[in-house]
């Protein structure tokens, strides 16, 4: 069955050899890890190659000419050491995997260092960092009226935020609205008919109004 799921996912993903083997690599890493600490849901690691790899890789389809990402609340990798595997020799390429705790930054340094990933791990805040990127991402890391908080440093520094949704992102863009103006389109996600890609440009925060 994993033959077969890497298989599609490597007819999805136009993936190299050298970038499914990293891939399987940090399959591996991350069951052992999961063990130990909550990094995704034990029940989604079956479905590593949908769930969570292409989940994660879809998202070069919509950005193919971005060279640099910004992962918030980074976790688990996804979609960030994903998208570091592969844009592995790309020139220029990088990927900043960002998170608050300590624990899965030391996870997510293991598997940078151990797979020599065009990525730097930062433990901190995500608000709190002074990066500049093509693009700011995230995953299940908080509703979209946070997110664009989290995300607003970014945006400043002129990137574009491309962040991987649930079945609630309409009802979440509506609440958003209510504090921050923003342009925003989506689109379904390939790996899971329930979620959506939400792209989202000229953020500015909303006046309180009197």
């Amino acid at each position: 069955m994993l033959d077969e799921q890497r298989a599609a996912f490597q007819a999805w993903a136009g993936a190299t050899p050298d970038q499914l083997s990293d891939l399987e690599a940090f399959r591996l890493r991350l069951g052992e890890a999961n063990a130990v600490m909550n990094l995704v849901g034990p029940d989604s690691l079956p479905d590593f190659w949908n769930r969570h790899a292409w989940d994660s890789a879809q998202l070069m389809q919509r950005a193919p000419e971005a060279l640099t990402w910004a992962d918030l609340g980074a976790g688990a990798g996804f979609p960030g050491v994903v998208l570091a595997i592969l844009s592995k020799g790309r020139p220029d390429a990088h990927v900043w995997l960002i998170d608050s705790l300590g624990k899965r930054c030391r996870f997510l340094q293991e598997i940078v260092d151990g797979l020599d990933l065009p990525a730097t791990v930062i433990n901190g805040r995500a608000e709190a960092q002074a990066v500049t990127c093509d693009i700011v991402t995230a995953r299940a890391v908080a509703p979209m009226d946070k997110l664009l908080g989290y995300a607003q440093p970014y945006f400043e520094r002129g990137a574009q935020g491309l962040f991987l949704k649930g079945e609630k992102a309409e009802s979440e863009l509506i609440e958003a609205r209510k504090s921050w103006h923003f342009e925003a389109e989506l689109a379904p996600s390939q790996s899971d008919p329930r979620g959506r890609i939400v792209t989202i440009r000229s953020v500015r925060r909303a006046r309180n109004r009197s």
